[in-house]
């Protein structure tokens, strides 16, 4: 997470919860801690595929750089500029987002649906570059 995403939660009380002794059933959800719980599950979830497809298109602009003359500039620095911009554009916009119920308790429901949202769609995009370079 980055620092600024931490102090969100650290702000919103969301510190990661150890596990109970039961598990959350999140198909049958109905308590606001456990939607929450559940909605910060769905988005570790996505993040991780994102990492994933992440580090697959690093992999290939690796392969890309080397082949450019290096007056072209680095495929990977551009990413990693870009992929930065988006972080602070999802902490940001999901912050945003979770002001409809700020200071409830649905407010991380909110925010953890937004950074789902936008991390799905990221991957999507990421993927579209993977594909265009027949990755």
């Amino acid at each position: 997470m980055t620092r600024r995403l931490i102090r969100l939660v650290a702000a919103l009380g969301l510190t990661a919860v150890p596990a109970t002794a039961q598990e959350i059933d999140c198909s049958t959800a109905m308590a606001q801690s456990d939607l929450n719980q559940c909605a910060y599950q769905d988005w570790e979830e996505a993040d991780g595929r994102l990492n994933t497809v992440y580090k697959q298109v690093v992999a290939t602009y690796t392969q890309l750089d080397a082949d450019l003359p290096k007056e072209l500039g680095s495929g990977v620095a551009t990413l990693r500029e870009a992929q930065r911009a988006w972080i602070t554009f999802r902490d940001k916009a999901c912050e945003a987002e979770g002001f409809a119920m700020r200071g409830g308790s649905a407010e991380p429901l909110l925010v953890y649906g937004c950074m789902r949202a936008l991390t799905e769609e990221r991957i999507g995009h990421l993927q579209g570059m993977l594909d265009g370079y027949g990755g």
